[in-house]
């Protein structure tokens, strides 16, 4: 067996940087295509500091937001904001620099915009909120931060977002769906808090010492890679840094471990959080693990350190799992404990399962065949009295597996009916710890734009039915 060694991270990291309230936090859930509920806000960094994963055609990439940055009108840059974003700006690929279109030049620009010259990475100007305005007027402002030429965007409305990502991407490698390594071993990653015993279950797993454990937080500062096998299956275990709560990080290296936490859970093909048995489910567990399912990893949950516990305290860490994970409804989950060995054996089998589940390959004519057999058991609402029609399915990628609904006004499909058809397909395939990505897709009419042209027999008979209707009346 080999030797663990450090993962690479592979993806872009994009820094979002600006004064409050021009629109960074609207353009970072663009960007990682979430919601206010799903945003990734690990660890607190700094205060309001924000992690999330997008993906752009083939390729992914890292979003960080800093917050907002208000330099003292005396001091350009006051000795704290400098250091929050240095923070961030440290690991930066790319800095997109933001400001609002509406308000014009704020001297808070120029003093970032000054800092950001002596920074040295490469940065690129987005004016936002700049819907209505020229071209000319936008650059004769802020040509002046001396930072190349403004691009304008809409964060809100989407607009020049795409060409952006073309351009910011391009020096980038692709980086596609997860497929199995060369050799064919299947990337798990392991996930949660510190000292939840994630190198523990590793070391079990691999019946040696191989990860450093201990009784502290923060002893795992990298993605570590090691080589496993279990029943006959290859695959790579991979030792993520813990995420902790805000509050009690404070060592750059720590900060730095969190964008590679990341990275190990957009190239695994199954992510195993672990939760401790022996503290509260937190906000942050829900937070890391909503992640993992929003880029469509499959997932399981491990409740660790489960040994020890009495009656009572077991039905209330199971209490507090239905509480704060609602969402994991379709995640195996396993009560174990890494030190002893309990559960972990039935883990690992499911883990097997889960891996195989999400590289499944899903025939059209079957995926169509349920659609049909879900909208004839529970039919899409009407929408301003027209029924949605779906026509057919398509699988569109596998790890994370997604399928392509096919139809008319899939647009206005209720966020309740997508999961009902999740549920429905995952439950006829057998996907046990995926989560479907279901997308829609409304069927352009090839005939809308083409004039139907009458045969002189059909000019004829339409000459007649209007003279006969001219009669009538």
């Amino acid at each position: 067996m080999s030797e663990a060694v450090n993962v690479q991270a592979p993806l872009p990291r994009l820094v979002l940087v600006g004064r409050p309230n021009v629109g960074k936090s609207t353009l970072f859930n663009r960007l990682t295509g979430t919601r206010a509920a799903l945003v990734a806000d690990f660890v607190g960094l700094t205060r309001d500091r924000q992690y999330g994963t997008g993906r752009h055609d083939d390729k992914s990439f890292v979003v960080i937001d800093t917050g907002g940055l208000m330099p003292e009108s005396s001091e350009p840059l006051a000795a704290l904001a400098e250091d929050q974003a240095r923070l961030a700006l440290a690991e930066a690929d790319h800095v997109l620099f933001l400001v609002d279109g509406r308000v014009g030049r704020h001297p808070s620009d120029e003093a970032i915009g000054q800092f950001l010259r002596r920074l040295g990475k490469p940065v690129t100007l987005l004016v936002n909120k700049a819907e209505g305005q020229t071209r000319t007027a936008i650059g004769a402002d802020f040509y002046a931060l001396g930072l190349g030429e403004p691009r304008a965007i809409s964060a809100q409305h989407g607009d020049g977002i795409g060409i952006l990502l073309d351009e910011l991407l391009q020096p980038f490698e692709q980086f596609p769906e997860a497929p199995p390594d060369a050799d064919g071993r299947i990337r798990v990653a392991i996930v949660g808090r510190p000292n939840v015993g994630k190198s523990t279950l590793i070391n079990r797993l691999l019946g040696e010492e191989r990860m450093l454990a201990a009784d502290l937080p923060g002893t795992t500062r990298d993605a570590i890679e090691v080589p496993f096998e279990v029943e006959g299956r290859a695959f790579t275990l991979i030792d993520t840094a813990g995420v902790r709560r805000r509050a009690r990080v404070s060592e750059v290296i720590e900060k730095f471990s969190i964008a590679k936490t990341l990275d190990a859970i957009e190239r695994a093909h199954v992510v195993i959080a672990v939760v401790d048995a022996h503290d509260d489910i937190g906000d942050q567990d829900a937070r890391l693990i909503g992640m993992v399912a929003q880029r469509g990893r499959a997932l399981l949950l491990a409740v660790n350190k489960w040994d020890g516990l009495d009656d009572g305290e077991r039905e209330q860490v199971r209490y507090q799992v239905d509480l704060k994970l609602p969402f994991l409804d379709f995640a195996p989950l396993h009560y174990i404990s890494a030190r002893h060995g309990s559960g972990v054996g039935v883990l690992m089998r499911e883990v097997v399962e889960v891996a195989d589940a999400t590289m499944k390959d899903l025939p059209t004519p079957a995926l169509t065949r349920e659609l049909e057999h879900a909208v004839a058991r529970h039919s899409p609402p009407a929408v301003v009295g027209r029924r949605i029609k779906l026509r057919y399915a398509h699988q569109g990628g596998r790890n994370p597996i997604r399928i392509i609904v096919h139809g008319n006004q899939t647009d206005r499909v209720p966020n309740a009916y997508k999961r009902y058809l999740a549920n429905h397909f995952r439950e006829v395939f057998k996907l046990k710890g995926v989560p479907l990505l279901v997308e829609f897709k409304t069927g352009d009419n090839p005939f809308k734009h083409k004039v139907n042209v009458l045969t002189p027999r059909q000019v004829k008979k339409k000459k007649r039915l209007m003279a006969r209707v001219k009669g009538r009346r």
